[in-house]
This record gives structure tokens, C-alpha cells and sequence, in this order.
């Protein structure tokens, strides 16, 4: 987590209307570290998370994920249910 700051990632859900985010800040607060996720293109939209909820693929992935890959992985996760 040392060079978070700058990654990209992407909602699998959409997240107050956007999917892409880049983290713009680190804060550790006692034992946990939170990131500030800004929306790539609405920097007005930014959210606070707990970088360990960021480990749950079913809630992010990084980088920067098209629609298409978006939807291979919601295949791939609605397979794996089954």
C-alpha cells in the first residue's frame, strides 16, 4: 500500500453514479489506513474507504476495467455460484 496514491480502480457497482476512481490521498488512522477515492471524471465526487475494502474483487478491481471486461467478470462470478 506505499504507492497507492495515483492507482486507479474500478466500482463493480456503480458508486454515486461513477464506476472509475483515482486515489488522491492517504490517511492512517491508528491501525487502519483510509484512501480518498475521486471519480475520474467528476473530481466534485469523492468518498472515503478503508483501503482493505478495496482487496474485495467483488466490490473493486484495479485499474481502469471497459464495459466489456466489467461483464466478463460478473459472468465469471455468476458462474462460479452456481
Amino acid at each position: 500500500m506505499t504507492s497507492i496514491i495515483g492507482s486507479k480502480w474500478t466500482a463493480m457497482q456503480r458508486t454515486f453514479g461513477w464506476r472509475h476512481f483515482q486515489v488522491a490521498q492517504k490517511r492512517k488512522d491508528a491501525k487502519e489506513v483510509f484512501v480518498l477515492l475521486v471519480a475520474t471524471c467528476d473530481g466534485s465526487v469523492q468518498l472515503w474507504v478503508n483501503a482493505k475494502t478495496l482487496r474485495d474483487r467483488a466490490s473493486w478491481a484495479a485499474g481502469h476495467l471497459q464495459r466489456a471486461q466489467l461483464q466478463s467478470q460478473d459472468d465469471a462470478r455468476a458462474g462460479s455460484q452456481m
